[in-house]
């Protein structure tokens, strides 16, 4: 693998390992362990996860395979998504409109000058102010699936949340076994205003960004009639997120996200990037 190009990619501040392996330079069976031994900050090139752009279909313009950085594959990643929209587009695999198929479904992504938007996945799963024991204290929990699972606890002061400690307790929490939950600390400002963190699972600790927690909690506090679409999501990367959406009886439809993405840098590996 020495040698071998990759792109270092950030929608902010959720960073990603993103590879055009459409000639099958790395093999299924090799992706976990490079991902894993590639997402290792200060030790390697350091990310949130990994991204493998492969070939498409008839009916989109590509594929992808994702692992968060512990090697766990995810449904999806918004964040991810609008990064793999926009290095396909500076590559030629695809044109300013397209389509792309995750674990979740097929995603549309649309390249602009300053932003890259994609529409999600239909949310499902929706669960509103459920009472739940963790660690002790009882907390008064949403959920929705946004391509991942999602459960938001709204707050009053976002910045003073205990976002590892807490995260972490409702992440491995029994009500979300298997396969666990990311876990949310919303607070809104205004009816157009969010500020979100994100204890992220697979990556086992607050991340700057999560594009999917941005619209589960946008979707659950329209649902709880405290905000209108679009949602500007402040995350911890400092910069928004801007959430879109529309209601049809009880189900949100046309559900968007949009920012912009940042190219960090480009390589290739050297000799103990996978040591």
């Amino acid at each position: 693998m020495e040698g071998f190009k990759f792109y270092k990619m950030s929608g902010h501040g959720n960073d990603f390992i993103i590879v055009d392996n459409r000639s099958t330079w790395v093999n299924e069976d090799e992706m976990v362990n490079m991902t894993k031994a590639l997402c290792r900050r200060r030790l390697s090139i350091g990310a949130d996860g990994m991204i493998f752009i492969q070939n498409g279909s008839d009916d989109v313009d590509f594929s992808w395979q994702f692992y968060n950085a512990d090697g766990s594959e995810a449904e999806m990643c918004g964040n991810g998504a609008r990064c793999a929209a926009l290095f396909a587009y500076m590559q030629g695999i695809a044109p300013e409109k397209m389509s792309f198929r995750t674990l979740a479904g097929v995603i549309h992504a649309e390249v602009f000058d300053d932003s890259i938007r994609i529409e999600t996945t239909p949310p499902h799963g929706l669960e509103l102010d459920y009472k739940l024991e963790a660690d002790g204290e009882q907390l008064i929990l949403s959920s929705l699936d946004t391509g991942v699972p999602h459960a938001v606890l709204f707050i009053e002061d976002a910045e003073i949340a205990p976002v590892f400690e807490q995260g972490r307790v409702v992440r491995y929490h029994e009500h979300f076994q298997p396969s666990g939950t990311n876990v949310n600390f919303a607070q809104v400002v205004d009816s157009g205003t969010i500020i979100n963190r994100t204890y992220e699972r697979g990556v086992e600790d607050e991340t700057l960004a999560c594009g999917t927690g941005c619209v589960a909690a946008a979707l659950l506090a329209a649902e709880k009639g405290l905000v209108q679409s679009p949602v500007r999501v402040l995350t911890r990367g400092g910069e928004n997120l801007i959430i879109h959406f529309k209601k049809s009886g009880n189900a949100f439809v046309d559900v968007s996200m949009e920012g912009p993405v940042r190219i960090v840098y480009t390589g290739h590996l050297g000799p103990d990037a996978l040591t």
